[in-house]
């Protein structure tokens, strides 16, 4: 079965938030792994370059040895929901065994984490709030394996 890290800065203070993720968690239990770890935002006062600085090394640290770190950038690769399940399955199929996903903050993330990432894809060219921006991709990884399995999507 499939490992899935969501690497995410920031946390949902929001109940509404909480609940939509933990909705698509329950939903994908029976196709992946998946865990989501929370890395703190900087403070404001800290200043844009030791803000990426400071959460992009709990971002490094964070992420599992042997995954393939995906981060999520609006300048990344935009694919439709097909293409996605496609990549995800050719990912497994040529055995991927453990993705990390990386959501950053309000000011992106450093060089050294983008370096780190095999990939950069894209929901498009938008910017997202990182909670908004971590349900689409939770839901958008459930419409995948729902896709690949060529089951009905659950409404």
């Amino acid at each position: 079965m499939l490992t899935i890290t969501i690497i995410a800065t920031g946390k949902l203070t929001e109940r509404f938030w909480r609940e939509a993720c933990d909705e698509y968690l329950k939903r994908l239990r029976p196709y992946a792994r998946v865990q989501v770890v929370e890395i703190a935002d900087a403070p404001d006062d800290l200043g844009v370059d030791a803000a990426l600085t400071r959460e992009g090394e709990a971002i490094l640290k964070a992420i599992p040895a042997g995954s393939l770190a995906v981060l999520l950038d609006r300048l990344g690769i935009a694919q439709t929901s097909v293409q996605r399940a496609q990549w995800l399955e050719r990912l497994t199929v040529e055995g991927t065994s453990h993705l990390t996903f990386i959501i950053g903050g309000s000011n992106g993330v450093s060089t050294p984490v983008r370096e780190e990432c095999a990939q950069t894809i894209s929901f498009g060219p938008i910017t997202l709030p990182h909670n908004l921006a971590r349900v689409v991709l939770l839901e958008q990884i459930y419409r995948s394996f729902k896709i690949v399995r060529g089951e009905p999507y659950h409404k």
